[in-house]
């Protein structure tokens, strides 16, 4: 049984792009839905559906994945911060830059899931849950 659905998540579009698959299928949910809709407003899928499972006992997310022009893929690293055990939060003047700048951490805040450039210009904190680059 999975407890952490959406370190799950981040480690099947992690090797899923590692391999070169277009497309990877991870569990449903609220919380992965919102990561999946800030990943792909800031450009590192191409998108994502909702379909049933392959036995039909549950519906998944099918994520398409994305890769730069030169072959390689455009996440180049997921890690997951605030896990189930140990909670990381963070206020607004102290959101963490990845990769200065380069990378999106993801906030889960009051006002939803944010990428942390928009959380810091909404003077919001929350959750830290991953670092995308």
């Amino acid at each position: 049984m999975l407890t952490d659905t959406l370190a799950d998540t981040l480690t099947r579009i992690r090797n899923g792009q590692r391999v070169g698959h277009k497309s990877v299928r991870v569990r449903s949910s609220k919380m992965i839905e919102s990561v999946l809709a800030v990943l792909k407003s800031e450009g590192f899928i191409g998108g994502y559906d909702k379909v049933p499972s392959r036995n039909g006992s549950f519906e998944e997310f099918e994520v398409s994945l994305r890769y730069l022009a030169d072959g390689g893929p455009a996440i180049g690293d997921a890690v997951r911060i605030s896990k189930p055990g140990r909670r990381v939060y963070s206020k607004s003047g102290e959101l963490p830059k990845v990769h200065r700048g380069l990378g999106i951490a993801i906030i889960s805040t009051s006002q939803g899931v944010l990428p942390d450039r928009l959380a810091r210009k909404q003077q919001i904190g929350g959750e830290v849950i991953a670092y995308i680059s």
